[in-house]
Order: C-alpha cells, then sequence, then structure tokens
C-alpha cells in the first residue's frame, strides 16, 4: 500500500500511509484507538475506497478475509453451518450437507484442529470461535487474514493455541496482519511490525531479539511512557465488601473474600473460572446464590442492580461494545443513564446540570470528546471506555467492580485507567478489578484472590504475586 490518503468529511484519517506486507509472514499493525488502523485495513480488505495512493497486489480482493474483533458468528448453528452460510453447497435443489461436512473437516485439519463440524457454536470455546473465523477465511482461500484483537476475550492457555495455528498458516503461505494492543503477544508471534499514530506511519521495523514493549509503547504514544510510577500503596480502612460463603450450583462454590476501604483487590484465573458470576450475583445481576454478601458489617439482600447502587456498589461489565455504551446515545447521554434521577428539576432532566455533570467528569477522567451531543461510538476504545467509568463514578460508589476494565484498550489509555483507579483509592474508593491480565493485577491490585473451576484457591499479598504462582493456581496447581 502506497500513499493511502483517506478522509471523512473534513476529517483527514490516513495522511499518505504506506505499508508492505511479505508472504507467508505475521505483520503487527499498531497504534492507539483512532489512529487509523481499521480504516487502513478497510481498505485493504476492499470494504472502503481509498481517496488517493495506491494497492499493489497479486492477490484478488475476494482472496483477503477482515476477522472482526466482534465476531460474525451464529451461535444457534453448527461449525459447518456457519462455514458455509451464504454460499452453501447445493445438488440440484437442496443444501448438500455430506459435501459440506466433507469439506469442513478438511479445512479444519489443514489447521490441525480435531473437532466435530456439527458442533454448535455456543458450545465452544472463545479460542474454537476464534479458530471457527479463521477457518471460514481459508474456506475462501484467503492469502491475507487480517487478525483484529484476536486475542482480547482468551486465556493465556487459548492464545497460545491461536499462536499454534497462526504459525501453521504461516508455513502455508499465508500472510496474517495482527492487530492487538498487547505488546508482549506482538514480541512473540510477529516478525515485522508498523506502528501508526495520528493517520500517519512512525516506525516499520523487524521484531528481533532486541525490540521491547517500552519501545513499542512509546512510538506508539510519541512519548515516554511509566510503567513503574503506576501502583502506590495506600493505608486501608474497615472492610467494606465481605463474601461468606457465597454459592450457585455448578457455577461457583465457597466464595469468601474481603475488601478494605481504599483497597485494590485483584480476581482473576482462566475464563470460565466463575469471577464473572460471582460479582453478577453481588451487583444484582442475577440470583440463585445462598451465603451472606456484607456491606459494611451489615448483611445485604441485594436483588436487584438498583439495589446494589443504592448499597454504594458500582459496577462496570466486560465487552464494553455489548455491555457497556448505548451505541444510539450520545456520549453525554451514555455518562448520565444511572444518575438521571440526580439530575432532575421538576420532574424533568435538567440541561445545565447535565452539562456540569458531563464536563466535570469529562475534566476528571481526561476524556477525549469534541461535542458531548456526539455518538458514543465517535469515539476511540479508551475513550468510550472512561465514559463507561465516569457514568459509574457519577453514583458516588464506595466500592467499583471493574470486569476486564481495559479490554481493547490501548497502552496509552490504559496507563490513564490505572491512574484514575489508583487516584480514587487514594480518596476511599474500593476496586474489585477481574481480570485475565497478568501484567494489569501486578499493576493496580494490593491483594489478588485467584479462581479455579469456581472457587478461589489461593490468596496471594502483592509481595508473594508472579505470573508463574497466578498460573500455576489457575490452571488448578498448588502452592507449596
Amino acid at each position: 500500500m502506497k500513499n493511502i490518503k483517506k478522509a471523512f468529511g473534513n476529517n483527514l484519517v490516513l495522511k499518505g500511509v504506506d505499508l508492505k506486507l511479505e508472504a507467508g509472514s505475521i505483520h503487527a499493525l499498531l497504534g492507539e484507538n483512532g489512529t487509523g488502523k481499521s480504516t487502513l485495513m478497510n481498505i485493504l480488505s476492499g470494504l472502503l475506497a481509498y481517496d488517493e495512493g495506491e494497492i499493489i497486489t497479486e492477490i484478488t480482493k475476494n482472496k483477503i478475509a477482515f476477522i472482526h474483533q466482534e465476531l460474525a458468528l451464529v451461535d444457534d448453528l453448527n461449525i459447518m453451518e456457519n462455514l458455509f452460510l451464504g454460499h452453501e453447497i447445493k445438488k440440484s435443489l437442496f443444501v448438500d450437507k455430506k459435501a459440506m461436512y466433507i469439506k469442513s473437516k478438511e479445512i479444519l485439519e489443514r489447521m490441525n484442529i480435531t473437532i466435530n463440524p456439527k458442533t454448535i457454536i455456543k458450545d465452544l470455546t472463545p479460542s474454537y470461535k476464534q479458530i471457527i473465523e479463521i477457518a471460514k477465511a481459508l474456506l475462501k482461500d484467503a492469502k491475507i487474514i487480517i487478525m483484529d484483537e484476536p486475542t482480547t476475550s482468551l486465556t493465556e492457555i487459548e492464545i497460545q493455541s491461536i499462536f499454534s495455528l497462526m504459525k501453521v498458516l504461516k508455513s502455508q503461505g499465508v500472510s496474517l496482519v495482527f492487530i492487538s494492543h498487547k505488546l508482549n503477544e506482538v514480541i512473540e508471534i510477529c516478525d515485522r511490525v508498523t506502528i501508526m499514530r495520528d493517520g500517519e506511519v512512525v516506525y516499520n521495523g523487524n521484531i528481533t531479539a532486541d525490540v521491547n514493549e517500552h519501545d513499542l509503547a512509546q512510538h506508539m504514544v510519541g512519548k515516554e511512557l511509566s510503567y513503574e510510577n503506576v501502583y502506590n500503596p495506600r493505608t486501608v480502612g474497615d472492610v467494606v465488601l465481605e463474601l461468606c460463603n457465597l454459592n450457585k450450583e455448578r457455577i461457583f462454590e465457597n466464595i469468601n473474600m474481603s475488601v478494605h476501604k481504599g483497597e485494590i483487590v485483584g480476581v482473576t484465573g482462566l475464563l470460565g473460572d466463575g469471577r464473572s458470576e460471582v460479582f453478577e450475583a453481588v451487583f444484582g445481576v442475577s440470583s440463585g446464590h445462598s451465603g451472606k454478601i456484607i456491606i459494611k458489617g451489615k448483611e445485604a439482600n441485594i436483588t436487584s442492580t438498583a439495589k446494589a447502587l443504592s448499597l454504594g456498589i458500582g459496577y462496570i461489565p466486560s465487552n464494553r461494545k455489548q455491555n457497556g455504551i448505548v451505541k444510539d446515545l450520545s456520549v453525554g447521554e451514555n455518562m448520565i443513564l444511572p444518575s438521571l434521577n440526580k439530575l432532575k428539576n421538576n420532574g424533568l432532566i435538567s440541561k445545565s446540570m447535565q452539562s456540569k455533570f458531563n464536563e466535570e467528569y469529562v475534566d476528571k477522567l481526561s476524556i477525549k470528546v469534541n461535542k458531548l451531543n456526539n455518538l458514543i461510538t465517535s469515539l476511540s476504545g479508551g475513550n468510550q471506555q472512561k465514559v463507561v467509568i465516569a457514568r459509574v463514578l457519577g453514583t458516588a460508589p464506595d466500592i467499583v467492580i471493574l470486569d476486564n476494565p481495559t479490554q481493547g484498550v490501548d497502552i496509552g489509555a490504559k496507563l490513564e485507567i490505572y491512574n484514575i483507579i489508583m487516584n480514587l483509592a487514594k480518596e476511599g474508593v474500593s476496586f474489585i478489578i477481574l481480570s485475565n491480565e497478568a501484567q494489569e493485577i501486578f499493576m493496580t491490585c494490593d491483594r489478588t484472590y485467584v479462581m479455579f473451576q469456581g472457587q478461589i484457591r489461593h490468596e496471594f499479598s502483592r509481595a508473594e504475586m508472579s505470573e508463574e504462582n497466578i498460573m500455576l493456581v489457575a490452571t488448578g496447581g498448588q502452592i507449596i
């Protein structure tokens, strides 16, 4: 791709971008949210037209596949039906299921994957869903596969299975573009890297032994980043939340944990460990559990999210796009949703009170927004996440539960969010961080509980935390 330019109205998104992709390579495309990566890849895959420049390739557009972060699978259909959806093999007037089954088996075997093509999609793990998206691309004989944040919702073990598959495809001459905010993964799996900033390429190079995460992050944000200064020890107060023998049949059991005022507590493990379900129960999203939830020394019967909010609990769910933002509402409207009653004057929402509320949190969280009445989708992922955080903070919670708080957020925005958490903890707000990322836990948490198959298997003090110890317990092992 040479000197690619693209504007939306007066907004010049791509300012003359060059990208060279070699056959049989894994090429990282990095940059902060809103820097033009997706626009560039939409142009490469033929979804968008470019204004200037040229694309020189021996590969036709139908041989380029773009696997988006939101997977395009139908949960109630099986693997085979998903692979051929819209281009079924037919025998006369009827669908030839036998031929589709054989072809599905062949493509999965090419990927070294042993799974029955008749397996229903909703029964698959997140990593297998990613694999099926890749299989769809290979079924169309894709020579270039663009993967947008493919490991965001995966455990370490699942990530390694995706990486193994990527290496197999690379050996077969397929080229992969790997878009990710996880710089350790880029160093592990990629051959080359292109880094964009503000619609321009600021770095191109090979991934060699002397390339490190810090260097890549610095190119992305254009300034020195300090990881070391994020965590600050604090004096914590009394216990504000206790979970005593919390049980839910076949989901979680014997959950006992505590959180103090101003403390940041991590809960981690592998996907499916039950941690999200525990805190959905705490926040009143789900029912059917037994045991005690004690808030500031008093047992609480939390039967709804409204009750949880009234008790000073805030909740930021995982998967921002699906569970966090309302796409059809503006930035300002998204921010005030749980605080509407506070902003009423004579039964109506006060525009001046709303404006004051919005401006306070835009300033407090450094949210980059042109106009508050723009749609929430006009913001970068990191700024959308800050809006979701602002929405929760607007309820003045004492305890905030964050489920994967920086999922799909670039490194610069991550550090900003971590600093926001740390500053609020100093003010006495308590945080529970549910995260798959060990680095996130290390950078923010005072203590960490590790879960395995619905149980808390170990509690680590900050001094005891290490990636090896956490992974050992998360996979069923024991600390000796």
